[in-house]
């Protein structure tokens, strides 16, 4: 049978990490990472615990279940069956005085799928543990030159989403026409659509108070979106092939022909702690020193808290983008779940800091991507930094 596990890659992680090899294991289909990479299908039973062992050298070694033999038959090596416990702890011993990475993490839950128990079963057959979150990085969250592409092409459609859908907020306000969330959830996803994109969720709409919940969800007509109100926008996209690669920005206006002076500078200081923590990022890859995306985040919420906005900060400054919105690379995140793998040539990821009131909220967000030992921002130039507004006659 043809295997579709690119082996190479995993291996150049490996070495990347200095780990022995990575340990792969899954019971009831319940490590989503491990069916993903090694292409596992989810419609396989899996009521019996197995194992694949990839070596940083050499052929990979399966250990499966003498019930459900046939699981790992596309993947490469040697397998080898076991019927009892006994058995199992055996073949798992021949793994032992080894360093490998497994899906545990302290921090990142997104990879921590190996139960307690199964780890400790590990550990007494010899095996020295490791965190597999710098090979999910380097395996699944690294973007090569087609994967920029890609991800750059999503990024002009939506920017161009933002622009369309931002007309239909200023010629409702001129023409003094009733408008929802809805309204503009509809708009906006028609548009996604029109531009052969698709997504893992509806965008985000949120006007005045709504805007002040990071993960608001407009239900039906959603509220109505009145006079001076804030209006957020958030919207994630990739193209249809195989492979696409998600853009994620968020965009933030007003109801009104200019901002209050209240929203103006709040916004005003959200884009300096953006671009902030941009030049941070760009200064130190440029200079070929290893940043964290810890250390990152770390930078960003420094210049907010000093501002006075320490208690109205709700979440990380970014995530990891690839092939899924939120996806497997470094995130820049020091506070919800500390994140200190590196930045690393084609890591991919957003910027995207939130201030959150009672009575309204502002994210602004762009997409940074390392290419050539430089930091970039897709579609750099029309990145936001002014408020969108309704005053008749502008471009935005």
């Amino acid at each position: 049978m043809t295997s579709f596990l690119n082996l190479s890659r995993i291996q150049e992680a490996i070495c990347g990490e200095k780990l022995d090899g990575w340990l792969f294991c899954n019971f009831h289909h319940r490590d989503r990472l491990a069916d993903d990479i090694l292409h596992i299908n989810r419609k396989d039973t899996n009521s019996r615990l197995w194992f694949y062992a990839v070596p940083a050298e050499g052929e990979p070694f399966g250990i499966i279940n003498a019930v459900e033999p046939g699981i790992l038959d596309k993947l490469p090596g040697q397998k080898t069956e076991y019927f009892g416990r006994e058995e199992l702890m055996a073949l798992l011993k021949t793994l032992g005085g080894k360093r490998w990475g497994v899906h545990i993490s302290d921090t990142l839950t997104m990879v921590s799928y190996l139960d307690r128990g199964t780890a400790a079963v590990l550990e007494s057959a010899g095996l020295e543990l490791a965190s597999a979150a710098g090979l999910v990085q380097r395996f699944k969250g690294i973007l090569d030159g087609e994967g920029i592409a890609s991800h750059e092409r999503a990024a002009v459609a939506l920017y161009d989403v933002v622009e369309q859908t931002w007309g239909t907020v200023r010629k409702a306000y001129i023409d003094k026409t009733p408008l929802s969330e809805g309204d503009l959830l509809r708009v906006m996803t028609a548009a996604v659509e029109d531009r052969g994109l698709i997504t893992d969720h509806a965008p985000i709409i949120a006007a005045g108070a709504n805007a002040g919940n990071p993960h608001y969800s407009c239900d039906g007509t959603g509220a109505p979106i009145r006079e001076g109100a804030v209006i957020q926008f958030d919207l994630w996209a990739k193209e249809r092939d195989p492979g696409a690669i998600y853009a994620d920005i968020s965009w933030v206006g007003v109801f009104a022909p200019a901002p209050s002076a209240e929203y103006e500078k709040a916004f005003r200081e959200l884009v300096s702690a953006r671009e902030g923590v941009y030049e941070y990022i760009a200064g130190e890859i440029a200079a070929g020193r290893t940043i964290s995306g810890a250390m990152a985040d770390a930078k960003a919420r420094e210049a907010l808290v000093s501002l006075g906005y320490g208690t109205e900060l709700k979440h990380r400054t970014g995530h990891g983008i690839d092939t899924q919105c939120h996806g497997s690379g470094v995130n820049i995140d020091s506070w919800e779940f500390p994140d200190t793998r590196p930045i690393l040539e084609g890591s991919c990821f957003s910027l995207e800091p939130g201030i959150y009131f009672s009575g309204f909220g502002m994210r602004t967000e762009v997409n940074v991507y390392i290419k050539d030992g430089r930091a970039i921002i897709s579609q750099g130039d029309r990145r936001q930094f002014t408020l969108l507004n309704c005053q008749p006659g502008t471009a935005r």
